[in-house]
C-alpha cells in the first residue's frame, strides 16, 4: 500500500470526483447522524492515499441520504431567522452555493466565520471540521468548481446546525492545554445524546483569556491540538468516538487561519477552547489509563493501519495526529483503531 503522507497538490482529480459524487447526498442521515465522506476523501486525498478514496466511499455510500428538500430560500435579509435550522440545510447550502458565485471564497469566509463561530458546537462540532477541510483542499490543491461547492455545503451544513454553547462560568484556569484540559469538570451523566449533554456543561477552566495578539492565538491553537491529540491516547476510552472531537475540531479552526483576516484569529482560539474543552467534559472517563511511552511508528505504518481499519473518526484523527506529528500523536491514534469498532 502507498502510503505517502506527503501534501502535494491533487492531480489525479480524485478529490474532484469524490466531491461531485458526494454532493447528491445530504450532510446527515437519520435525522441526526453526519455524513463524514467528504472530509474522510479530502484527508485521504491531503496524504497521497487517492486510491482509496473510491474504494472506501463504496463501502460508506449505503449509509448516505439523499440530499434534503429545500423550505425557503435563505437572503441577506432574513438569514439570523435561519440560522440554527437543521431544516433548511439544503436552503443553507443553496445560500452560500449563490453567494460564492458572486464573490471571492475568502471574502465569503472571512465575513461568515464570525457569525458562525459562536455555534461551532453544533452537529457535533462535525460542521466546522468539515468546514475545515473544504478550506484545507481549496489551500493546498486549487479552487475548482467541486471544491467550492463542498465549501459551500460546508458553511451551510454549519448555519443550519448553528448552536451556541449555553452560558458558561469561567472556573480557576490554567497556564498550558494539558492542564487545562485535565481541569475541566466532568460531566457524569452516561445518557442522552450530544446535545443534551451539552446542555449541562456549566462551568470551564479559564485558559487562553488573555491571548490578544493573533500570532499568540495560532500559536495557542497549535498547543490545543497538540494537547487534545495527546490526551486521547489516555481518555479516548471515555468514549472512542466522541472525544475524537476535542481534537480534530480545533485543528478544523488553526487549518482555516491561513485563509482568515488575522483579526479573527483570537477569537477563534476562544471558540476552539470552548468547543474542545466541553466535549472534553461531556465524555471524558471517570479515571485515565496510564500513559504508556509511544514505540517508535512511522507516519506510513499509521496510515496503513488506519485504512485498515476504516472507520471515519479513526482516519480523521490520525489525519490531526499526523498534522501534530510527534510519536505520541501517532500512539493516539493507534488507540483510536484499539478502542473503535471496524467499519463495516
Amino acid at each position: 500500500m502507498d502510503t505517502d503522507t506527503t501534501d502535494t497538490p491533487d492531480t489525479s482529480g480524485v478529490l474532484d470526483e469524490a466531491l461531485q459524487r458526494l454532493h447528491a447526498s445530504g450532510p446527515e442521515r437519520l435525522g441526526r447522524l453526519t455524513n463524514h465522506a467528504p472530509m474522510v476523501a479530502e484527508a485521504l486525498v491531503a496524504h497521497g492515499q487517492q486510491a482509496a478514496v473510491h474504494r472506501w466511499l463504496d463501502r460508506y455510500e449505503d449509509l448516505l441520504e439523499d440530499f434534503p428538500a429545500p423550505v425557503a430560500p435563505v437572503t441577506d435579509a432574513d438569514w439570523a431567522a435561519a440560522l440554527g435550522d437543521p431544516r433548511r440545510a439544503a436552503d443553507w447550502i443553496a445560500y452560500f452555493t449563490r453567494a460564492l458565485s458572486e464573490d471571492g471564497w475568502r471574502s465569503l469566509l472571512a465575513t461568515w466565520w464570525p457569525r458562525l463561530l459562536p455555534g461551532m458546537c453544533g452537529g457535533s462540532t462535525h460542521p466546522v471540521i468539515r468546514t475545515g477541510h473544504a478550506v484545507r483542499a481549496l489551500l493546498d490543491h486549487g479552487e475548482t468548481e467541486p471544491r467550492l461547492a463542498e465549501l459551500a455545503h460546508a458553511l451551510g451544513y454549519w448555519a443550519a446546525r448553528h448552536h451556541p454553547l449555553p452560558g458558561i462560568t469561567w472556573l480557576p484556569g490554567a497556564t498550558d492545554a494539558d492542564d487545562a484540559l485535565d481541569a475541566v469538570p466532568a460531566i457524569r451523566v452516561r445518557e442522552g445524546g450530544f446535545p443534551t449533554r451539552l446542555a449541562l456543561v456549566g462551568g470551564l477552566p479559564a485558559w487562553s483569556g488573555d491571548v490578544t495578539g493573533p500570532d499568540a492565538a495560532r500559536r495557542g491553537l497549535t498547543e490545543l491540538v497538540r494537547a487534545a491529540t495527546h490526551r486521547y491516547a489516555t481518555h479516548g476510552h471515555g468514549d472512542a468516538t466522541m472525544l475524537v472531537h476535542a481534537a480534530t475540531a480545533p485543528n478544523a479552526v488553526l487549518r482555516s487561519l491561513r485563509a482568515l483576516p488575522r483579526t479573527l484569529w483570537v477569537p477563534s482560539l476562544h471558540a476552539a477552547w470552548k468547543a474542545s474543552a466541553a466535549v472534553t467534559a461531556m465524555y471524558a472517563p471517570a479515571e485515565p489509563v496510564p500513559a504508556v511511552p509511544p514505540r517508535r511508528i512511522s507516519a506510513g505504518e499509521v496510515v496503513e493501519r488506519a485504512l485498515a481499519h476504516g472507520d471515519e473518526h479513526v482516519i480523521k484523527l490520525t489525519d490531526t495526529a499526523l498534522d501534530v506529528g510527534d510519536e505520541q500523536a501517532l500512539a493516539a491514534a493507534l488507540r483510536a483503531v484499539e478502542l473503535s469498532a471496524p467499519a463495516r
